[in-house]
């Protein structure tokens, strides 16, 4: 689970990949739109460093990130949404209440959230926000 920045004021962001490296990265350029005040955090790959889901790192990661306005929990595919299905089920109800999953893309849908969690929307926005680049055109 890598820390990229972070404020308990705004919601935070949760990045969740097969790959450490692929999760590391987007949370660094997430980071950058968003700015030093919206936590994101990232959780990616196994332990040893192989690809993967560690449920456990994803569990720590959306509790860190639930800790203040909330969080947005964005995933690529597969095990990665096996992960954060399994994290949500061991939460307690009113640390759930603070926990939107995001059905978007992870690139771009983490890019929306970004900004709309950098101007402080509340959670259930930064969320629907994330999922509405499903639809964004590229040409």
């Amino acid at each position: 689970m890598a820390v990229v920045s972070g404020s308990e004021q705004y919601v935070g962001l949760v990045l969740v990949s097969h790959s450490a490296e692929i999760a590391n990265g987007l949370a660094g350029l997430v980071a950058q739109v968003a700015g030093a005040e919206v936590p994101v955090i990232a959780a990616g790959g196994m332990p040893d460093g192989s690809f993967g889901c560690d449920g456990g790192e994803v569990l720590e990661a959306i509790r860190a990130a639930g800790n203040g306005a909330g969080a947005v929990v964005l995933m690529d595919l597969g095990s990665s949404v096996l992960a954060v299905r399994a994290a949500l089920a061991e939460l307690e109800p009113a640390q759930l209440d603070k926990i939107f999953v995001a059905d978007a893309p992870l690139v771009e849908g983490a890019l929306a959230a970004a900004v709309a969690a950098a101007i402080g929307e509340p959670a259930e926005v930064v969320a629907r926000t994330a999922e509405e680049a499903r639809s964004a055109a590229k040409l």
